[in-house]
């Protein structure tokens, strides 16, 4: 760490000579915005543009270094770097545990010079996913359906209603900034970031982003507001053969079908509902008008089309880790430069803040930005642009006004009966019965032979038997086909051929020969179903559900009203034949998008 990080080593102003007029509420928000920015260091000012990975220390306490993710004790994050906005890495085992150490944060963070509050986002914490890199697992927080989930529903009062209830549960242990929604249309079958979006139609994902984007900030953000940073701009969905650009091997985002604009379509949505935050993705364009550098560093994208064209004013922020190497959990990756590798850390942070970004995703390092400025590459001037947009959430948060939480409150809020019973009802109606040969719904009391499924939880719906050969019914329950890559963290990232190993169908095969059988499938890409369809008395579809709720559409005491967010494709053949950017283009798909049969 250089000396420029470092508390003890900034411009020493005593607090006696601080003018206090930025806390007093009833100054108009440019006032407050401009008497702090006004009073600030140079280092004060860098802090600001750096949003990085925290975690919880054990007990609610301030955490020390995380050797997994490589991160920095708190300390050094709050009162070394100046930084103040923080994505939460992880979870603690209840809410009161995370307001108690949201408190103990906000408590360091008003010690230093100017009391700036921590602004605390996070990835989305209401679903089934436990990917790090895009997703936590719910914890002590009410369980939904996937996005997928709700777009199968396709009813936005069900997105706002699931919105207001995050935001409620949010706020109750101190995050303010949601690090979604995704938007990117799912044109590519193969991408293994479809889960967390609205599927692949531009109209349904229009729709429901808005009701979203309602749902977690309010008619206008305020104390009680979540802000929604929407991403990825301007959509991630045409990857290169699907594959991601959290990897080298998937930095191409491609438009052989010339559908560019038509990715931008919820985005529009987004701006007119007032998204508060924009992330672009990582990937870069290929054979389009723009720069064919990533999204992040490309001017002629986040200022060109998004500052000038759609007049988004709000916060750029870019995806983790663009400027620098990083080692997660145990593999060394490289920085996500894409189309800008060659430059070294500090020149890709001044390519992407001359592009116009506010924010640097993932990263800390404070003391590049500030040798900028001292070498006049960037001027502070231009550094005041962003920081006035990051101050100006935080006011309008009411973070200056009211940092802490009620802890009690938080305990009481945060996965109330009231909010778990809402998600799973969600989750049941979320479920997609895609072929029914007269097998559902299966009676109550059959003898039922079950694989992925907690025996004591099927015996409250029929007697449970140990092999196929005694049972009345089967329930299998499969997780959509992947490759295995090299390492952990790739392999969150569900990518590669969707067709199931030949060792899979044989099995469905020979429990569908012995006894009628419905198999379940978590649908987290469009997986070749056609062998499934062939061998099963029925198929369903879930997008996050947890036995219980399967169980009860099965048999019956709930009615499912999914509808597919995506075609799914009758062959691999068919995908490589597909344009990534043209959605609904593999041909002859074995289900259309919006297929889904009643009981």
């Amino acid at each position: 760490m250089t000396d420029t990080t470092r508390a003890d080593a900034a411009p020493q102003l005593a607090a006696s000579d601080i003018d206090t007029a930025f806390r007093d509420p009833a100054l108009p928000l440019d006032e407050r915005v401009g008497n702090l920015l006004g009073q600030m260091t140079l280092e004060e000012k860098a802090g600001l543009f750096f949003h990085s990975m925290i975690t919880i220390g054990a007990g609610g306490e301030l955490a020390e270094e995380d050797s997994a993710f490589g991160l920095p004790s708190t300390d050094d994050y709050v009162a070394g770097k100046f930084m103040s906005h923080f994505n939460v890495l992880g979870s603690a085992p209840d809410a009161l545990m995370m307001a108690r150490w949201q408190n103990r944060l906000q408590e360091r963070a008003a010690s230093t010079r100017l009391g700036i509050p921590v602004t605390l986002s996070t990835d989305p914490r209401h679903s089934f996913s436990d990917n790090p890199g895009a997703a936590m697992a719910a914890g002590p927080f009410s369980q939904w359906p996937e996005m997928l989930g709700l777009a199968a529903i396709g009813d936005e009062a069900v997105v706002e209603e699931f919105a207001r209830v995050a935001r409620l549960e949010y706020t109750a242990v101190g995050l303010r900034v949601a690090l979604h929604p995704q938007i990117d249309l799912a044109t590519e079958p193969r991408w293994s970031r479809q889960i967390a979006t609205f599927g692949e139609d531009a109209d349904l994902t229009s729709h429901l982003v808005a009701a979203y984007i309602r749902g977690f900030q309010g008619e206008a953000l305020g104390e009680q507001s979540v802000a929604t940073m929407t991403k990825h701009f301007p959509g991630g969905g045409p990857q290169k053969d699907g594959e991601d650009p959290h990897f080298a091997y998937g930095r191409e985002q491609v438009y052989p079908g010339g559908r560019f604009e038509h990715h931008l379509k919820p985005f529009e949505a987004a701006f007119e509902a007032g998204t508060s935050q924009i992330m672009p993705y990582y990937g870069m364009p290929v054979g389009t008008e723009y720069e064919e550098v990533g999204f992040g560093f490309n001017k002629s994208v986040i200022t060109g089309l998004l500052r000038e064209r759609f007049g988004f004013d709000g916060i750029v922020c870019t995806d983790w880790g663009l400027l620098t190497d990083a080692s997660i959990m145990g593999a060394e990756f490289p920085a996500r430069a894409w189309g800008i590798e060659h430059l070294s850390p500090r020149e890709r942070m001044l390519t992407a803040l001359n592009a116009g970004v506010d924010q640097f995703g993932g990263e800390s390092c404070p003391e590049l930005l500030i040798d900028l400025v001292h070498s006049g590459e960037i001027s502070e001037e231009r550094l005041d642009v962003s920081a006035r947009r990051l101050l100006r959430e935080k006011f309008r948060l009411a973070l200056f006004d009211a940092p802490f939480v009620d802890e009690k409150r938080a305990q009481a809020i945060v996965g109330s009966a009231e909010f778990r019973a809402a998600g799973e009802k969600a989750q049941r109606a979320a479920i997609t019965v895609l072929t029914n040969d007269r097998i559902l719904p299966l009676k109550r009391g059959l003898r039922l032979y079950v694989e992925g499924i907690d025996p004591a939880i099927a015996g409250e719906y029929g007697d449970v038997v140990n092999s196929p050969d005694q049972a009345d019914a089967a329930v299998l329950r499969l997780q959509a086909p992947y490759e295995t890559r090299d390492t952990m963290f790739e392999n969150f990232f569900h990518a590669g051929s969707l067709e199931f190993s030949d060792e899979v169908l044989e099995h469905v095969v020979s429990v569908a020969a012995f006894v009628p059988t419905v198999v379940d499938v978590f649908l987290d890409r469009p997986a070749i179903l056609a062998p499934i369809v062939d061998a099963a008395g029925a198929v369903v579809a879930n997008f996050g559900a947890n036995p219980r709720a399967l169980l009860d559409v099965l048999v019956g005491d709930a009615g499912p009203q999914g509808r597919l967010p995506f075609d799914v494709p009758r062959s691999m053949a068919a995908v490589h034949d597909s344009r990534p950017d043209v959605p609904f283009d593999t041909e002859d798909p074995l289900f259309r998008f919006g297929h889904g049969l009643s009981l």
